[in-house]
C-alpha cells in the first residue's frame, strides 16, 4: 500500500507541478482515515456557501466520463436564457443559468473572455450578451477556456472565426477536443495557443494568472485575476473544474486532490476574496448576480467574501475527492 501511494503522488506531482515531496504529503492520510470524517470536513468546509458543490461532488458525485457521442439538440430557450450583466467595474456576466461566461475587460474596451459555454447558446449569450453591454465582442483579444468540456469550448469555435480571437487551451485537452470523433458534430476551434502553468494572459491593464490544475480533465486550468469594484481592487480565484467525470480510480483522485490543494494555495497567496466557476450551481453566479439589483451603497458585493471562505471552497472539493478515493481503496481490500 505504501509502494501504491508513493507511485500515485508522483503521477500527481508531474501533472500538477507540485513537488514529489508535496505530492506525498497530499498523499498522506492519518492512521484513523474513515471516508465519514472526510465527509463531516466537506460539510463543515462548505457551510451554506457551496451547498451545490457539496451537493455535486459529495453527495451524487459523478463517477466517470461521459462517452464520446454527438450531443443532443439545444434544450429550450427559456430553460437556459439570462440577461447579461455587469458584475464589477471590469468584469461582465455573459453566461446562461447553468453555465458561465466571464468578460474581463481593459480600460480602452479590449477583452479577456473565460469560458464559452455551448454552442447553442454563444452567439445569443457571449456576442448578444456582450453587445447589450455596450460592448464589442470584436474586442476579445484572448478567450481562456478552463477545459475542453462542450459546455465551456462550444462557443470557442465562433469566437475563433467570427471575432478572431485567439483561443488559450491547454495542451492534453486541445488533443481531446481534435480526438474526438462526435461531441462537435458543428465544427471544432482550431488548435491555437497551448496555455502554461502560471503564464500571464494580458490585455491593456488586465491580467489573468493560468494555474495548471488537471483532474476534472487531463488539462484543467484555474485563474487568478483582479476585478475592481468601485474602484476597490479584488483578487478573484476562478475554480476550471469540479466534479468527477475522470476515470475514478486511486490514480487519478491524486492528481484532483492534489490540484484542488494547489488551487487553494494559489487563492491564498494572492489573497484572493472573491469566488467563481464556470456552473453557477458551485458559485451561485446567477443568484449573486439577481441580489445586485439591490445593493445599497457602501455595502459589499455579494460576490466578495473572503480568504478564508475562498480557501473552503478548495477543501470541499479536496474533501469529497478524499472520500471517494478511500471508498476504492475500502472497495480493493474487500
Amino acid at each position: 500500500m505504501a509502494h501504491a501511494r508513493i507511485t500515485t503522488a508522483l503521477l500527481a506531482a508531474a501533472a500538477t507541478g507540485l513537488s514529489a515531496a508535496q505530492a506525498q504529503e497530499t498523499a498522506k492520510a492519518p492512521p484513523n482515515e474513515t471516508v465519514e470524517m472526510h465527509l463531516a470536513a466537506a460539510k463543515e468546509a462548505a457551510g451554506f456557501d457551496y451547498t451545490g458543490t457539496l451537493a455535486r461532488v459529495c453527495i451524487h458525485p459523478q463517477t466517470g466520463p461521459s462517452p464520446d457521442r454527438a450531443p443532443g439538440g439545444a434544450p429550450p430557450r427559456e430553460t437556459w436564457a439570462f440577461a447579461p450583466a455587469k458584475v464589477f467595474d471590469n468584469l461582465y456576466f455573459v453566461g446562461t443559468r447553468i453555465h458561465s461566461s466571464w468578460a474581463l475587460v481593459a480600460t480602452g474596451g479590449d477583452i479577456i473572455l473565460i469560458d464559452t459555454l455551448y454552442d447553442y447558446a454563444s452567439e445569443e449569450s457571449i456576442a448578444g450578451g456582450l453587445k447589450k453591454l455596450g460592448l464589442d465582442p470584436a474586442r476579445v483579444k484572448y478567450t481562456l477556456i478552463s477545459h475542453w468540456h462542450g459546455d465551456h469550448v462550444g462557443g470557442a469555435l465562433m469566437m475563433q472565426q467570427k471575432y478572431k480571437s485567439r483561443i488559450v487551451m491547454g495542451e492534453k485537452d486541445w488533443e481531446e477536443v481534435e480526438n474526438s470523433k462526435q461531441r462537435f458534430p458543428n465544427g471544432k476551434p482550431a488548435r491555437d495557443i497551448v496555455a502554461k502553468d502560471g503564464e500571464i494572459i494580458t490585455v491593456g491593464d488586465v491580467s489573468v494568472r493560468l494555474v495548471s490544475t488537471p483532474g476534472h480533465t487531463p488539462d484543467t486550468f484555474g485563474f487568478i485575476f483582479q476585478v475592481k469594484d468601485n474602484g476597490k481592487p479584488l483578487t478573484v480565484a476562478y475554480n476550471g473544474g469540479t466534479a468527477f467525470n475522470f476515470v475514478n480510480d486511486v490514480p487519478h483522485f491524486d492528481i484532483y486532490i492534489a490540484s484542488q490543494k494547489k488551487m487553494r494555495q494559489a487563492a491564498a497567496d494572492a489573497g484572493a476574496t472573491v469566488l467563481i466557476s464556470n456552473h453557477s450551481e458551485f458559485d451561485n453566479a446567477t443568484t449573486k448576480i439577481r441580489m445586485l439589483a439591490s445593493r445599497k451603497e457602501g455595502e459589499l458585493s455579494p460576490f466578495e467574501t473572503n480568504a478564508r471562505t475562498v480557501g473552503r471552497y478548495f477543501s470541499v472539493t479536496a474533501e469529497c475527492a478524499q472520500a471517494a478515493r478511500l471508498k476504492l481503496l475500502q472497495k480493493a481490500k474487500d
